[in-house]
């Protein structure tokens, strides 16, 4: 994967981690709690400077009541 795809990746995660987030009416700190996460982290990702592991994709997506797949869904603005 060409650098620039990893920053555009990273870019679409940010965006609707956030956009989702917010759809539940929930802070970064709720966030980190329901996913096991911690809060620091959730802002690193909403700010696009993290690679993030498939596991903790996948504890986000739980914790939002959505998908992986959603969160990399370049069609949602927000």
């Amino acid at each position: 994967m060409a650098r620039r795809d990893i920053y555009a990746a990273r870019h679409i995660l940010a965006r609707n981690l956030r956009r989702l987030r917010r759809a539940q009416k929930m802070t970064q700190e709720q966030l980190a709690n329901a996913a096991g996460l911690r809060q620091a982290l959730i802002s690193e990702l909403e700010s696009g400077k993290l690679d993030v592991r498939v596991d903790t994709l996948s504890r986000l997506a739980t914790a939002l009541d959505s998908s992986m797949a959603e969160l990399f869904d370049e069609t949602r603005r927000g």
